[in-house]
C-alpha cells in the first residue's frame, strides 16, 4: 500500500497531478483508512498506463477510452486509436522536418554572407 506521495513518486509526478487524474475520472481515489488514502497496485498499474499513454502523445480523453478498451480487451478499436496517433506523430515529424530544413537553410544563407540584414532575423520580420 502507498500513500499518494508514494504512488507519484513512483511514476515520476507530483502529488497534483495523481489528484487531477482523479479530478478527470482516470484514477479512482481510495476510501481513507485512518485519515489516510492508501492506493495498491492497480492504482499504480493505472497511473503508469497514463503516463506511458501521454508518452506516446495520447490526449486525456484518447486515454480515457484506452483505459476503457484495457477493460474490455477490444483490440480493434485500440489499434485504430493507435493508427490514428500515428498518423498524427507522421504530420508532426513531416512539419518539423520542413521547419528544420527552412532553418538549416536561413543559416547557411547568413554564414554564407555576414554583410547586409541577417536573413535568420529578416525571415521572421524583425
Amino acid at each position: 500500500m502507498l500513500t499518494i506521495g508514494k504512488l507519484a513518486a513512483s511514476c515520476d509526478v507530483g502529488v497534483e497531478t495523481v489528484r487531477f487524474y482523479q479530478r478527470k475520472g482516470l484514477l479512482d481515489i481510495p476510501p481513507r483508512e485512518g485519515g489516510v488514502r492508501h492506493y495498491g497496485n492497480e492504482q499504480l498499474r493505472r497511473l503508469q498506463f497514463i503516463r506511458k499513454a501521454q508518452a506516446a502523445g495520447f490526449s486525456l480523453a484518447e486515454i480515457r477510452e484506452l483505459i476503457g478498451l484495457d477493460a474490455s480487451h477490444d483490440h480493434q478499436r485500440a489499434r485504430e486509436l493507435a493508427r490514428t496517433r500515428i498518423e498524427a506523430l507522421d504530420a508532426r515529424i513531416q512539419e518539423l522536418k520542413q521547419a528544420r530544413d527552412s532553418l538549416e537553410q536561413l543559416a547557411a544563407d547568413c554564414e554564407a554572407d555576414d554583410s547586409g540584414p541577417c536573413p535568420i532575423l529578416e525571415s521572421f520580420g524583425v
